[in-house]
């Protein structure tokens, strides 16, 4: 008798569920202020949650007004009296001693890094927690050297900076913000995401243990009026804000007419651009690595997909059988490829934008996949027909979804590509250099990748053109923000 063989069974594996017993979360934490953990002036708190199982994780202090002005004083103290004055030599063995300290604790880091965001855990140890060591690393040789990086001008720190993250990459964009400010010799105040605070806290815990000086970094953990009394503060000289665009207007608005200078990295749309001459096994595998490894959580991810229609076909058959391997589940599970939403908050608006697109006239695809009963799910998710003047086109969704689109000629791509009201980023795939060279060129993006995607390095910078922000974070050009040229 023949046998059929289920498609899915290929691909069920048996659970690998990482060991969480060994990360010590604090039930509950107080902000990180002048050297030391404290409550919030008012005692108020909240609560952050496990994403995939809903499960309450930890207590966290809400800071307020007070609670800013005293960590914005304690950062102008500290750059006065310490940090500032210290030999730069010093301040890039105290970077070091950081990075050191967060490889030596990578395994805890990821591990809550999955508890409080949902991420899959590979992709916290094998991406996350790496690059934030590495940037503190890297930032760490640039400490006594910036004569080097700015040769014949001279620098000095900016003094306190406000600096602001998001939820999707809570360690490793406190790492872009607070490396090369600290190497720069500024002091810092940083508000992480009231979604995911805890490897903030953590880093923390690290920067206690590290022994540099007290008031140096301030970590103040609550929700957006506490971004909004930081970026207002008098005593900030400098705010570095990675968000959404409305939040990124709001506060070019709050510091106009200041002496506050900023840099944002706000939201983006980006598309990946398939030539017919692509290697196209390699290309669906760089689309699903895009948007789908990481839930989408990414503003760089590739959310747009421009294919050249003598290939659509076969791309689009390729991307369905994909997606029909990917494990969506519990993000502790190292064979598991998308993990939880982030929030309740940030699914309901998914769901919205899945239901807007198969109202606007373009054809939902997702894969029959079971999704655990609780927690927050959304299926890999692709649009196809879509069309420029579709909103799942031009607005940032921040899931896994992707919208298709063809083409026929590079002109056509380009002016596609470039028709939204963001630039940070683009990708390209094909096999000849020309086209490379001059698609990079046309391309109103800060990031385009070729041949590969979501590929981040210490020594690049990053950034965004139009309404994905100005200033850039990364590599030498990282510094720049952070320093006045007299």
């Amino acid at each position: 008798m023949e046998h059929k063989l289920n498609y899915n069974d290929l691909w069920a594996y048996a659970p690998a569920p990482e060991d969480s017993g060994h990360v010590n979360i604090r039930d509950r934490y107080g902000l990180f202020l002048n050297g030391r953990f404290q409550d919030a002036d008012s005692g108020k708190t909240f609560e952050t949650h496990n994403p995939a199982t809903e499960v309450r994780l930890s207590e966290v202090a809400f800071a307020g007004e007070t609670d800013v002005d005293a960590a914005v004083k304690a950062a102008r103290n500290a750059f006065d009296k310490s940090w500032n004055p210290m030999p730069p030599a010093d301040r890039g063995k105290y970077l070091f001693r950081i990075a050191r300290m967060i490889q030596e604790r990578s395994r805890e880091f990821a591990v809550a890094e999955t508890l409080d965001g949902g991420k899959p855990i590979k992709e916290s140890r094998d991406i996350d927690i790496p690059l934030a060591a590495a940037h503190f690393f890297y930032y760490a040789g640039w400490a006594d050297k910036l004569e080097h990086a700015f040769p014949t001008r001279a620098v000095t720190p900016m003094g306190v900076a406000g600096q602001i993250i998001p939820w999707n990459f809570p360690l490793l964009m406190a790492a872009w913000k607070i490396a090369p400010a600290l190497a720069c010799g500024n002091t810092v105040v940083l508000k992480p995401a009231e979604a995911t605070p805890l490897t903030a806290l953590k880093l923390a815990e690290v920067i206690q243990d590290a022994g540099l000086p007290d008031g140096v970094v301030n970590i103040l953990t609550g929700d957006g009026s506490t971004g909004a009394a930081l970026v207002n503060h008098p005593g900030i000289d400098k705010v570095a804000f990675t968000g959404s665009t409305a939040v990124g207007k709001l506060i070019q608005n709050s510091i106009a007419g200041s002496h506050k200078k900023a840099t944002l990295e706000l939201g983006g749309k980006a598309a990946n651009i398939i030539l017919d001459d692509a290697p196209l096994n390699q290309a669906v595998e760089g689309i699903i690595n895009g948007i789908f490894f990481n839930q989408g959580h990414v503003c760089c991810a590739g959310s747009r997909l421009l294919v050249q229609e003598g290939v659509a076909d076969e791309v689009i058959a390729k991307l369905k059988d994909r997606l029909e391997t990917l494990r969506v589940g519990d993000p502790m599970d190292k064979n598991t490829d998308i993990g939880a939403i982030n929030s309740r908050e940030q699914l309901n608006t998914i769901e919205g934008y899945l239901k807007l697109g198969q109202e606007e006239g373009a054809q939902i695809h997702q894969p029959e996949c079971s999704l655990p009963e609780k927690g927050y799910w959304c299926r890999p998710t692709l649009f196809l027909n879509a069309t420029q003047s579709h909103r799942i086109v031009q607005e940032e969704i921040f899931g896994p979804v992707l919208a298709i689109q063809t083409f026929r000629s590079v002109d056509e791509a380009i002016e596609m590509a470039n028709n939204t009201p963001y630039g940070l980023s683009a990708g390209i795939w094909t096999d000849k250099g020309s086209r490379i060279f001059n698609l990079t060129r046309r391309l109103r993006a800060g990031v385009v990748w070729a041949n590969t995607y979501n590929q981040f390095d210490p020594t690049s910078p990053f950034g965004g053109y139009k309404e994905s922000g100005f200033g850039r974070e990364g590599g030498l050009h990282g510094l720049e923000p952070y320093v006045n040229f007299d």
